[in-house]
């Protein structure tokens, strides 16, 4: 059993995993190269395997950087099932609609919306703890991982040479006590337990100590008449963010600071969200349960059209504007960067991992002047990172889940994460564990 690395191995996009048995070909995820230019030539190259000969292809999540080129299987000829669950599924045609629409503008798009939906066709639901055999001696099962709605770690068994051979993906493992969503599910059995590691070498501030930051914020900007940019990822992060902010109304802390969702996407997102709460934590159940409507509250509106996301740069007043992309490399919060990064009365609220090569980092690493659309611009906002809010697990609870995996001392491989954040892991790991781990690049072959 070969498993070949295709990408987020010592960065954190591009993630995907080629499996091949003796008796069959499966794929798990196939995301974007994100961030810089030079990623461009990776996306729009060819798979690096025969995508007609695959058996099968598993989803682990809605993001981009891990479900965006799967319309290039499909375009190379793949015409099998890809599943996941259904609110991934759901997600990935929201988030392949808009995506398509933006390259819908370049001269060489990687996919076409007729791709996109002629690759939504071929997803198949599966539940999380539903057994499932999916190609000749391949067994799955889904656990929540605690990402994002409907986010799964993989386990798969495989049938080979007389034995039963046993590895989990993590996906992107959430952190514990997060807002709205159930804690990641660990594995309990594993021969080689692939792993993610974005946050591999720190802790997140506490939930607590987070919100007391963000609310802190926002209410000096709603004192002092403060625009608030706050660049997030439209599926997930929006609607963390949505949920505190309401906590803060409904506490009366905030009164009168208009809150813009300025994204059609995150809007859908947050549809979507309040139309699964039986994947949601038990106390965001019980408020569903009494009618209240945890990511909705008074001053809340939606920016559906361009025309009214420019409007908003004349607007005054205090105000908080929730825009894509996370990392400030497309979308919406470029503008409003462009319009305001140079006012100080401007602040600029970071809630997540930054990728280097992104307009997000060089912001929030200081730097000043930035490229805006290729314009330099002056960087006086105020800049603030919150990474307690981040939809990645630290350091102390990625080591938690994988002590819950370590029973039967499987190997284990770092991805989804910076060379440094992987090292960092990787010796504690070793130090307090006992296991055996390797930092596996692109196109590296682990056998099983």
């Amino acid at each position: 059993m070969k498993i070949t690395v295709l990408g987020a191995a010592g960065d954190v996009t591009g993630s995907g995993y080629l499996v091949e048995t003796t008796s069959a070909r499966v794929l798990i995820d196939f995301g974007l190269f994100q961030g810089e230019e030079k990623n461009d030539a990776l996306n729009k190259a060819e798979p690096p395997f025969d995508a007609s000969k695959l058996d099968a292809v598993i989803l682990t999540h809605a993001h981009l950087d891990h479900s965006g080129r799967l319309p290039l299987l499909t375009k190379h000829g793949y015409e099998g099932p890809i599943y996941a669950t259904a609110p991934t599924r759901e997600l990935t045609g929201i988030l392949f609609k808009d995506a398509a629409n933006i390259q819908a503008e370049e001269n060489n798009p990687l996919f076409t919306l007729v791709e996109a939906a002629k690759t939504y066709l071929q997803f198949k639901d599966l539940e999380f703890w539903e057994a499932k055999s999916i190609a000749p001696g391949v067994h799955v099962r889904l656990r929540d991982s605690g990402h994002i709605i409907g986010s799964a770690s993989v386990e798969m068994a495989v049938e080979e040479d007389g034995r039963v051979k046993r590895v989990v993906f993590s996906g992107d493992i959430g952190p514990k006590g997060a807002p709205i969503l159930r804690d990641p599910s660990p594995p309990s059995r594993a021969d080689l337990v692939i792993l993610e590691s974005t946050y591999g070498d720190v802790d997140h501030p506490g939930q607590q100590e987070t919100f007391e930051s963000f609310a802190k914020v926002l209410t000096q900007a709603q004192a002092e008449g403060h625009r608030v940019l706050v660049p997030a990822f439209a599926v997930g992060r929006a609607q963390t963010l949505l949920y505190h902010i309401a906590q803060l109304y409904a506490s009366g802390e905030l009164n009168d600071l208009p809150v813009y969702l300025d994204s059609p996407m995150a809007a859908a997102a947050t549809e979507l969200y309040a139309s699964h709460p039986e994947l949601f934590d038990a106390e965001t159940r019980e408020l569903f349960k009494a009618g209240k409507r945890p990511l909705d509250f008074p001053k809340l509106r939606t920016v559906m059209s361009g025309e009214e996301s420019r409007a908003l740069n004349a607007e005054k007043g205090p105000m908080v504007v929730i825009a894509g992309s996370g990392m400030c490399n497309a979308g919406r919060i470029v503008s409003h960067l462009r319009q305001h990064l140079d006012k100080e009365e401007t602040q600029v609220l970071f809630t997540g991992f930054q990728a280097h090569g992104t307009l997000g980092r060089d912001i929030s690493d200081g730097r000043s002047p930035v490229q805006v659309k290729g314009q330099p611009v002056e960087v006086k906002a105020r800049r603030h990172m919150l990474r307690g809010f981040s939809a990645h697990a630290g350091q102390r609870d990625l080591i938690a889940w994988a002590r819950e995996a370590s029973e039967d001392r499987p190997r284990f491989a770092l991805t989804h994460g910076e060379d440094e954040p992987r090292r960092a892991l990787k010796g504690r790991l070793e130090s307090e564990l006992g296991v055996d781990v390797g930092l596996p690049s692109r196109g590296d072959v682990l056998e099983v």
